[in-house]
This record gives structure tokens, C-alpha cells and sequence, in this order.
């Protein structure tokens, strides 16, 4: 009797989970993830196939994983974090010694199934490993200078890994997404406005260390014009299709840059580029909406969580989908160099769809147990 009161009381629980659950968060999620799925439908020239079907079971899969996570109480992630952490470093080991190399750089472990790029979860676990490490820390203790040794260590010991790739681009995602964390945890202001005076002096020393193409990417978006057949060729014309899309698009199917295979990576990085040409205006603002409403609702649950590790998660985890976000339309609109970062939910990628998911799983998760007691307050 006792065995079957139990099996009640957690079925129970799990129906009262699921009725906590973010619908309004989810059924965002699946309408930017529709836009995907149309605009890969579209680049393979109104075919499912080769991207559209997988992107779809990728989603599917990927709903299970958000849901398991979800409902997992935030206590667990908690204790998790620095384990997450570890296990993360780990695989990006793992491709140093024996990754797969693809587009002349080694970022992928091939599982057969899939390719799993480990630098697009670390993202997921640093925010994790730093909401843990500041949730056990008072105020006074978070403004002491010698406190940033520990968080500096957990964003560059990654960090050092993925530029050994290389990939700079997502090193500095992990940069970023880290530095989110310190800052709403309150480390004090000007030790940030340091770092940024040092950085931007130790440009000139970094240019000698980057890579003959990443120096090339930084030059072509200064002046695209230079080389439009060349390393300007991919920014020329994605802002030819932006521009062609004018105000409501060519319509479904119809755009002629990503039809006649003038866009280059249309069904990863300048997806949006894609969508813009076919819907115009009026669709890529409709997409940024919907990413904007996504960035609220990251918020809301950050600031009604009451548990500092809740509040530093969800914050830190929907910054890293927002910049995400800034960052490949930005790139697209040649607003800034190309590096390399797809649009979350709409490019076409496995681990890039997998990592958005558990982020906002673990988000779906602060929510859920917002009023949990534990020991990080």
C-alpha cells in the first residue's frame, strides 16, 4: 500500500510539474523552430530532405531532452553543475586527441548518429559551474578582488581548449556568457571597465596571434567591397538578399539568391538572411518578435526564481541564446565579421539545437522549482 501511495504521489507531482511548466515559453520555442523548419524546407529547394527531416527529429528528440531536465528538481542541476563542468572539459579534450576535423578545424567528435560539437554545450555548463560557485558566496565575500581567481579559471580553462580548435568565435561566446554571470552575481563595475580598457590595448598583441583567415574576416568586414568574389563574396550577398526581400518578400520558395545558390551556407549561418528574402521586412521582425518575447520570459523567470542559483542560471543561460541571437543577425546584416554562430533553433545543427534545448530546459527548470529551499538561498 505504501508502494502504490508513493507511485501516486509522484505521478502527482510530475502532473503538477508539467501544469508549472512554461507553455507559453514551449509553444515560443516551437513556432521559431517552425521558421526553421520552413526556411530549410526552402534552401533544399522545397524538399524535406536532406535538412528539414533531420532538423525535425532533431527537434523532437530534443523536446524529450528539455522535458526531462525541466522536470529534474533544480536541486540536482545544483549539485550537478560542477560535474557538468568537468565532463565538458573533458570532451573538448577528447577532440584534441581524436576529434573530427571538418572545414579546417577539429570541433566535432563523430558518434556515428551525429557529430558532437563539446564547445557548444561548455557553454551550457560554465554558466552552470558559475551560478553554482557565486550561490554559495555572501555579497562581501563576490567584491573581493582575489574571488575572480575561481571564475576566471572556469571560463579560461575552456576557453584555452576551444582556441586550440581553433574557434575564436565561440571562445568568445564562452567569454561572454561567463563575464554575464560575474557581472549579475555584483562583482563591481570597474573591474569590468578594466578588463575592457586592457583588451581593447591588447588588440594589437592578439592580431599577431590570430589565424591568416580570422584576420581576413575582420578585414573583410571593414571593406566586404574589396573582395566581393572573394572573402567578401558571403556579406555581398546576403545583403543583396536582405535587400531584394523588400517589405513582404519574395514569397515561399521564391527567393532567387538562396534558389540559384548565390547565398552561401544558407541553411546554417545566413539562414535569417533566407528567410528575410522570402518574407521581407514584415517576416524577419515577425522572427525577432518571437526571439524578443523568448529573451522576456528568460527574463521573468530569472527575476521571480528565489534562489540565487535559479536567478544566476536562468539570466546567464538566456543571455547566452540572446547574444547568439545578436551576434549571427548582426553578422548576416554585415554589421559585424563573420564568425561563425548560428541562429538558435532555425540553423540547421544538431548540437546547436541539443545545447539551445538543455538551456532552456535548465531555464523551464528555475521556473518550475522557483520557491525551492537550498542552500545557495
Amino acid at each position: 500500500m505504501k508502494r502504490m501511495s508513493s507511485l501516486s504521489a509522484s505521478r502527482d507531482t510530475i502532473w503538477l510539474k508539467l501544469a508549472r511548466l512554461n507553455w507559453g515559453l514551449f509553444l515560443l520555442i516551437c513556432v521559431v523552430t517552425s521558421i526553421g523548419l520552413l526556411s530549410l524546407y526552402s534552401a533544399a529547394g522545397g524538399n524535406m530532405s536532406p535538412w528539414a527531416i533531420r532538423q525535425l527529429m532533431r527537434f523532437i528528440f530534443s523536446i524529450g531532452v528539455m522535458l526531462f531536465i525541466a522536470l529534474v528538481d533544480i536541486k540536482w542541476w545544483f549539485r550537478l553543475s560542477y560535474l557538468a563542468f568537468a565532463g565538458g572539459v573533458f570532451l573538448l579534450i577528447v577532440v584534441e586527441v581524436m576529434g573530427h576535423v571538418g572545414m579546417g578545424a577539429q570541433r566535432w567528435i563523430n558518434l556515428g548518429f551525429m557529430k558532437l560539437q563539446p564547445s557548444e554545450l561548455m557553454k551550457i555548463a560554465v554558466v552552470m559551474a558559475l551560478a553554482r560557485f557565486y550561490a554559495l558566496k555572501t555579497t562581501e565575500e563576490t567584491r573581493r578582488l582575489w574571488m575572480l581567481i575561481p571564475p576566471l579559471a572556469i571560463i579560461l580553462l575552456p576557453v584555452s581548449l576551444v582556441l586550440l580548435q581553433p574557434d575564436l568565435g565561440t571562445s568568445l561566446m564562452i567569454v561572454m556568457a561567463g563575464a554575464s554571470v560575474i557581472f549579475l552575481a555584483g562583482v563591481p563595475l570597474w573591474i569590468f571597465v578594466t578588463a575592457g580598457v586592457l583588451t581593447v590595448l591588447a588588440i594589437p598583441i592578439a592580431w599577431q596571434f590570430m589565424h591568416s583567415y580570422q584576420k581576413q574576416r575582420v578585414l573583410t568586414f571593414l571593406n566586404p567591397e574589396s573582395d566581393p568574389l572573394g572573402a567578401g563574396y558571403h556579406i555581398t550577398q546576403s545583403k543583396i538578399a536582405l535587400g531584394s526581400g523588400g517589405i513582404e518578400g519574395k514569397g515561399f520558395l521564391q527567393g532567387t539568391q538562396s534558389r540559384l545558390n548565390f547565398l552561401p551556407e544558407k541553411q546554417t549561418d545566413f539562414i535569417f538572411t533566407l528567410w528575410a528574402e522570402e518574407w521581407g521586412l514584415v517576416g524577419g521582425i515577425f522572427l525577432l518578435l518571437v526571439l524578443g518575447a523568448i529573451f522576456v520570459y528568460g527574463l521573468y523567470v530569472a527575476l521571480t526564481c528565489r534562489h540565487v542559483y535559479g536567478r544566476l542560471l536562468a539570466m546567464g543561460l538566456i543571455v547566452n541564446f540572446s547574444l547568439y541571437v545578436f551576434i549571427n543577425i548582426g553578422m548576416v546584416m554585415g554589421l559585424m565579421p563573420v564568425v561563425g554562430a548560428p541562429l538558435p533553433l532555425v540553423s540547421y545543427g544538431g548540437t546547436s539545437m541539443l545545447s539551445a534545448m538543455i538551456g532552456f530546459g535548465l531555464v523551464m527548470s528555475c521556473s518550475i522549482h522557483r520557491d525551492s529551499k537550498m542552500q545557495s538561498g
